[in-house]
């Protein structure tokens, strides 16, 4: 009687979760893909108020390289959940996923801007010697290169164009790009910190899920 009643709540609870699920899924139909890019401009907009207003701290160009990469992070995993989120939740985000990788590309190309330019003042010599010597720079030079073939032909025209199944294989370029940044952002701190072993955590979980 006791099992049987266990099986019951359980089934209950599963179909609670299935309903909730098919519910958000109707909801997220209704969202327009150009709010997701509205919301992505939002860590910019914050940083370039705090650039203005002063706010960004005793370091400001390392402050500004920091928060554009971290922002590139988070939409590069954000783009990486989307398809383990439908595999094991049915949470349908596809839609999204073009727009959350651009997104990540737009701030890793800002970030590694900020450090050409204001960083290392377009000395290309000592860029060049930095990312020989410094693994930390060598392995997020080779995120910011692998997201360029992927944001490039992240359009309907390059789908025709390959054909699915050779986008699909260049696409995997991704598993190189999520855990390069991740390390990158460990590596970078001098001390390993939570937030940065908590992200690496992540990339790794969803890479292994994915593949």
């Amino acid at each position: 009687m006791a099992i049987r009643s266990r099986g019951f709540i359980a089934a209950w609870i599963w179909r609670r979760i299935t309903e909730m699920i098919r519910k958000l899924n109707g909801y997220l139909r209704r969202i327009p893909v150009w709010a997701v890019w509205l919301f992505g401009l939002v860590p910019l907009a914050l940083l370039i108020w705090d650039t203005l207003m002063g706010g960004l701290g005793v370091d400001p160009i390392a402050d500004l390289e920091h928060r554009l990469g971290r922002t590139a992070l988070y939409f590069l995993i954000a783009g990486l959940a989307v398809t383990p989120l439908l595999r094991l939740g049915r949470l349908n985000l596809m839609r999204f996923r073009r727009a959350l990788g651009l997104l990540a590309f737009s701030y890793a190309v800002l970030h590694v801007l900020v450090w050409v330019v204001l960083d290392m003042g377009l000395s290309w010599g000592q860029m060049l010697g930095d990312l020989v010597k410094r693994p930390y720079l060598t392995v997020g030079m080779l995120a910011a290169l692998a997201l360029v073939p992927l944001a490039v032909t992240s359009n309907n025209w390059s789908i025709r164009k390959l054909g699915g199944a050779e986008w699909r294989r260049l696409h995997q370029l991704v598993y190189i790009a999520v855990p390069a940044a991740a390390m990158h952002f460990l590596w970078v701190g001098k001390v390993a910190k939570p937030e940065p072993i908590l992200w690496l955590g992540v990339a790794v979980a969803l890479l292994l899920v994915r593949l």
